[in-house]
């Protein structure tokens, strides 16, 4: 069954999953196509990060719009209050689902946010030297 699991990852990914999941279920070890499991499994967590990731930079960018993008203010300015609500809301629920990943996002938030930062200077004026701590970003009434 080993080799047939090995083959139906890469021939039918859904079949691949319910072959998996009843070999877990009778925990028939010999069944089961490990090392596809183990890459599975590392893609589910990288997925989670590269989403925190996204929304984190979307929030940043947000957050810099209101605070210095003065020609698109008035037309954008609740707009893009809204979507800072959003991208904090989801940020919330995917550190709900795994809070560990609330150290990952301190870790990555420095680089994520000079990154935001340099790309938007292209758009309108941002100071050199600015910065918004992350506890800033995140906190709910906090929009620039």
């Amino acid at each position: 069954m080993k080799t047939k699991l090995n083959q139906l990852h890469d021939r039918d990914f859904n079949l691949w999953i319910e072959e998996v999941k009843t070999a877990i279920q009778n925990k028939d070890a010999e069944a089961m196509d490990w090392d596809n499991l183990l890459d599975e499994i590392d893609d589910m967590g990288k997925s989670e990060k590269r989403s925190l990731e996204s929304y984190l930079e979307l929030l940043v960018a947000h957050i810099l719009k209101l605070k210095y993008w003065q020609t698109e203010r008035e037309r954008n300015y609740k707009h893009w209050q809204v979507e800072v609500v959003n991208f904090r809301k989801r940020i919330q629920r995917l550190l709900k689902r795994s809070p560990s990943l609330k150290t990952y996002m301190e870790e990555v938030y420095p680089e994520i946010y000079q990154d935001v930062v340099d790309a938007w200077q292209i758009e309108f004026d941002i100071p050199k030297k600015t910065s918004i701590a992350l506890e800033k970003i995140l906190a709910k009434d906090y929009f620039g």
